[in-house]
């Protein structure tokens, strides 16, 4: 017998035992699974209510699932883990009697929900502690913790069943709640701006925004697709159309594309737009957004990479025009006079995989700024004119007409924001809308150039990829690490 079929029969000899302890809970009419524990007090509230030299502090009742069990002959330590950390409690046969014995020696084991009811007091070593003066079972736990027997090493499982991840691993648990406590700030920042956060629809009848591949859904009851958006631009411009001078939207976003440690086609993208400022003011913008929150959540504008050393995000961050930075990798003075087949044969001794024969010429121009360039812009670049034909939705630059008044903020060997002057020209819109399309020009989103022919002020628009913001901002290695749930292949029981 394998070892993993080993494991799962042990498991399984586990999971058989706590059910028989069920059935004995039940049967003495005690119920393993009640309503409520009255909670007074969480984990980390406890060390400030026992000051250092006092000898005992008041009483709290706590509760929590059972992370460290020590059972000895008259007295036991169990360390409860709550949302907001861990907290000891302390039990004896002296304060509990008979039901030390007879029901928690017995009956509950590690991974049950407990509730603890006692005054405070201070281990000979100094840790806050509840000593017990009574119990109760929350909530039983009919499978024992996995990391018992073979841990959460396999970092399918951790993803899969992160619940037991969440548990088990502290990092993976802080990491997440940054994540929230970085939502919550950049909510702050924008609401202090005087931004209105609104909700636009997720499925849309033409998906627009973004060249992306979008999931496609039938409508029944239209009898009609629909698609999940692919971002959430179009429908706030109209806001901005309707007078909204300043909204955002922290929403998810669908593309039907890859999965690897930098994608999930399921993220959470913030979009804003203020009218009257342009694609300067966003750079003011996104830099003292990301400076708050660093303040705000981290304590510092310094953070650490996964792979070693450190980004500073404080201070004035680099700003490069996207032309400049190709002929410099290239150190070709006369790249973009170039043929195609001429930045095609340079690729090949840049050592990059050979362009499709279909790419156009900025899309093998693009190739050399997604595969040599992008990785090494580590500290925070505004990478600034980007080729027009890379997004429709921006204004041209006024004294270059083959760029676009956009820029990409490159931080740690990738994108984390974009953003534009919009444009608000509708017949310009129109037509770089359609030069974009192609022959698919049902592709379209008409009721937005119908918005925009009513009359749009001048924009500046922003993108943010929440889940690469929190890779960068917590150091993770894998953005599957910031998501509480990513994506996988549904897993197949037998």
């Amino acid at each position: 017998m394998s070892e993993s079929h080993d494991l799962n029969a042990i498991s399984n000899d586990l999971f058989a035992v706590r059910k028989e302890k069920l059935a004995i809970l039940r049967e003495a009419g005690e119920d393993p699974f009640r309503a409520n524990w009255d909670q007074s007090h969480v984990a980390a509230d406890c060390p400030a209510l026992l000051p250092e030299g006092a000898e005992e502090g008041p009483e709290v009742s706590v509760a929590g699932r059972i992370v460290a069990l020590r059972v000895m002959g008259k007295a036991s330590f169990v360390k409860l883990l709550d949302r907001s950390g861990v907290v000891q409690c302390y039990l004896t046969r002296d304060a509990l009697g008979d039901r030390y014995d007879a029901h928690f020696k017995k009956l509950v084991d590690l991974g049950d929900f407990v509730g603890v009811r006692g005054r405070l007091f201070r281990t000979k070593t100094g840790e806050v502690t509840v000593r017990a003066a009574a119990y109760g079972l929350v909530s039983k736990a009919l499978r024992p913790p996995p990391e018992k027997f073979h841990g959460l090493a396999d970092p399918e499982q951790v993803y899969r069943q992160r619940y037991l991840d969440l548990v088990a691993n502290q990092d993976s648990r802080r990491r997440l709640l940054t994540r929230s406590r970085i939502i919550e700030s950049i909510r702050r920042f924008l609401w202090s701006r005087g931004f209105a956060e609104v909700e636009t629809p997720a499925l849309h009848g033409v998906a627009g925004g973004a060249a992306a591949r979008p999931f496609v859904t039938h409508f029944n009851a239209l009898d009609c697709d629909f698609a999940l958006r692919i971002a959430l631009e179009l429908h706030l411009k109209r806001c901005l159309v309707g007078g909204l001078d300043r909204v955002f939207e922290i929403g998810r976003v669908f593309r039907n594309e890859g999965l690897s440690r930098k994608h999930n086609p399921e993220f959470t993208m913030l979009e804003l737009y203020q009218a009257y400022t342009d694609y300067r003011g966003m750079m003011e913008l996104i830099r003292s957004l990301v400076q708050q929150v660093c303040r705000e959540v981290l304590g510092s504008t310094t953070v650490p990479r996964a792979e070693g050393g450190e980004i500073e995000l404080g201070g004035e961050w680099r700003e490069v025009r996207y032309k400049d930075l190709i002929l410099e990798r290239t150190g070709d003075p006369a790249w973009f006079s170039r043929t195609k087949e001429e930045k095609v044969e340079a690729c090949r001794r840049l050592g990059l995989a050979e362009p499709r024969p279909d790419w156009e010429d900025f899309e093998v121009t693009n190739e050399v700024f997604a595969k040599l360039v992008e990785p090494t812009l580590i500290q925070p670049t505004f990478v600034t004119h980007i080729p027009r034909q890379l997004c429709p939705l921006a204004k041209i630059t006024p004294d270059d007409p083959d760029t676009i008044d956009v820029f990409e903020l490159c931080i740690n060997g990738q994108e984390i924001a974009p953003a534009y002057s919009e444009q608000n020209d509708p017949l310009e819109q129109r037509r770089m809308l359609e030069v974009q399309a192609g022959a698919e020009t049902h592709r379209i989103d008409e009721d937005f150039l119908l918005a925009l022919e009513h009359g749009m002020p001048p924009a500046g628009g922003l993108g943010v990829g929440i889940d690469r913001l929190v890779v960068l901002l917590t150091g993770a290695a894998n953005i599957r690490d910031t998501i509480l749930f990513p994506t996988l292949r549904p897993e197949v029981r037998e």
